[in-house]
């Protein structure tokens, strides 16, 4: 049997081809799943994560469930605390990384909020 890649982890190999994240301007790599959402800034040059942020209770502990009833409202959530962590950082600036995802939905609210956050890509 063979096993081949799904469509998405095509996209996201194309799109990889052309994204390096650095020091200065790491890659801010998305990822959702059916109940979550995660985000980490990457430094590909070095193979270190300068930081994380999820949709996991654990990590946004500020926020209650009931305020958070949507998928998008949590991934914006996510977005703007994965750009408090880079600002405490020092972090201005990154590439963004949609992982193979369409630009639309959670993805593009995890962006929007990372903007809000202060992030510029």
């Amino acid at each position: 049997m063979k096993v081949t890649k799904s469509n998405r982890e095509k996209r996201h190999i194309r799109i990889r081809k052309k994204i390096v994240g650095t020091q200065e301007r790491p890659r801010l790599c998305v990822f959702k799943s059916n109940k979550h959402i995660y985000a980490q800034a990457i430094d590909d040059l070095r193979g270190h994560t300068i930081a994380a942020a999820s949709s996991l209770l654990n990590e946004l502990p500020e926020i209650k469930e009931e305020e958070l009833s949507g998928k998008k409202k949590v991934a914006k959530a996510v977005g703007k605390l994965i750009a408090q962590r880079l600002s405490e950082k020092g972090i201005e600036k990154v590439v963004f990384d949609r992982g193979g995802f369409l630009y639309h939905g959670r993805i593009a609210a995890l962006a929007d909020g990372a903007r809000d956050g202060g992030l510029k890509f």
